[in-house]
């Protein structure tokens, strides 16, 4: 039986309501007990398969460029010039250039790496400074596309709080500029992506059976919420948890089936908080409809990258859940570097070589077909 096939069932004790349930988890890559029993003794991120001291891996790094980054970030020039004038980005965002991310892609056997605009895209400013800005970047990504061909892709940006802007950007990126996909953010100004202000665009996306792939932001609502914790280290990963759930629980997973979700960092929390997924349409009547096959066939159809969570303990939380043919190889670039990442999901030891080969390439292979030449 393949990895992917295999199904394994496991107790949900504990619930607020106090009964039990048996789910299945499909494509998982460890049973539950392997999975405890490989976390278990921890004690430091180190020993769960993060920042292990290793020499660069030669198989990843000398072959022939094949592998596809769908989390790499580019930086316009006009955005660079609007984080300036509005006082919002950093050095590595400011800094970036094509020469980079192609150094750091050979450097890492990338073949291919899937630009998108890093956060908080145009949530700082509106009307018609945010139409201007995003018609400049992604014009200028088409342009880096065509001047190093097979080599890029690109994740078209969007005023979303603009429905008519975002409904002609979309046929612009789509069909003028040929852009590959929509990149969004998690959440508009503490409007998250099952929002019903968002239906027209998420209805024209899903006539489209468009990509969509997305990168958290920091909520409104949760900026400084500790003074000794910058958003980056916990509220992007909540805030992707945050957009899976509405999408889901809105019932815009449902709805529009044709969209293919692509989300950043392992999907953030969720795979750490996957019994309360589980559990949620069990106990409030009104979430049930919205996942009349249960939660799991939901998630299991979505993709998810490996960026910065390519390590043992966040792989082997994603992978007990999610079949290996839904994961993405992803970097972050500029934030991360593509070797980091070769490396670490080797390190992690929780896929065979095969599987990894799959992750790195074959799986985006079937979202991206162009790139298969």
């Amino acid at each position: 039986m393949k990895k992917d096939e295999r199904k394994q069932r496991w107790s949900l004790k504990g619930c607020v309501c106090g009964c039990e349930d048996t789910v299945s988890l499909t494509g998982a890559a460890l049973s539950r007990r392997q999975f405890v029993a490989g976390l278990a003794g921890s004690a430091t991120v180190a020993a769960a398969g993060v920042n292990r001291p290793i020499a660069a891996i030669a198989q990843g790094a000398g072959t022939k460029p094949h592998r596809i980054d769908v989390h790499h970030h580019l930086s316009p020039p006009s955005y660079v010039a609007a984080s300036v004038a509005a006082a919002f980005g950093d050095g590595l965002m400011r800094k970036w250039t094509p020469e980079s991310s192609l150094a750091d892609m050979d450097k890492a056997g990338i073949a291919v790496a899937m630009l998108s605009v890093t956060q908080p895209g145009v949530n700082f400013t509106s009307g018609e400074a945010a139409r201007k800005l995003v018609r400049e970047c992604n014009e200028y990504a088409a342009k880096l596309i065509a001047d190093h061909p097979g080599r890029f892709g690109g994740f078209a940006m969007l005023p979303l709080t603009d429905t008519d802007a975002s409904l002609n950007e979309i046929s612009y990126a789509l069909d003028t500029l040929k852009l590959d996909g929509i990149g969004l953010l998690t959440n508009y100004h503490d409007k998250w992506l099952g929002d019903p202000a968002f239906l027209p665009v998420m209805e024209e996306l899903n006539r489209r059976k468009v990509i969509v792939y997305t990168h958290p932001n920091a909520a409104d609502c949760c900026v400084n919420l500790v003074r000794t914790q910058p958003p980056v280290l916990i509220e992007y990963g909540t805030d992707t948890t945050r957009t899976i759930a509405d999408i889901i629980f809105s019932g815009n997973a449902q709805k529009f089936r044709d969209i293919r979700w692509i989300f950043s960092h392992a999907g953030g929390t969720m795979p750490f908080l996957i019994e309360r997924f589980v559990r949620h349409p069990l106990i409030d009547p009104k979430a049930k409809p919205t996942v009349p096959d249960g939660t799991l066939a939901e998630l299991t159809r979505f993709w998810y990258d490996t960026a910065q969570t390519s390590n043992k303990a966040a792989m082997s939380a994603l992978a007990s859940i999610i079949p290996t043919s839904q994961i993405l190889f992803g970097t972050d670039f500029p934030y991360r570097t593509g070797i980091d990442h070769v490396n670490g999901l080797r390190n992690a030891g929780v896929f065979t070589e095969a599987q990894i080969t799959d992750i790195e390439r074959g799986n985006a292979l079937k979202l991206l077909p162009r790139f298969g030449a």
